[in-house]
């Protein structure tokens, strides 16, 4: 078992680039079946949004790779989910 507070000191890493996304900051559940449908991860080179609001990067639990002591590994989504986060 994995807590989500050891998840959010891993850095969230695309494998084939090596370009570092930034850490988990929270995550999207499936109520229905019980189960994470994606991470969500606050882009590092990016602090504050339109109007002072974060943005946010949700990747699909489908595109993590490997979850390591350090990392999570990613896949490279063709156009990754971003939208701004309107609770901050």
């Amino acid at each position: 078992m994995v807590r989500l507070s050891e998840l959010q000191v891993k850095e969230v890493i695309i494998m084939d680039s090596g370009r570092k996304l930034g850490h988990i900051h929270d995550l999207e559940i499936d109520t229905k079946l019980g189960k994470i449908a994606a991470i969500i991860v606050i882009p590092r080179d990016k602090k504050g949004g339109l109007f002072g609001k974060s943005e946010e990067l949700v990747i699909d639990w489908q595109q993590i790779i490997r979850i390591g002591t350090d990392v999570i590994l990613v896949k490279e989504a063709e156009k990754p989910t971003l939208y701004y986060n309107s609770s901050t």
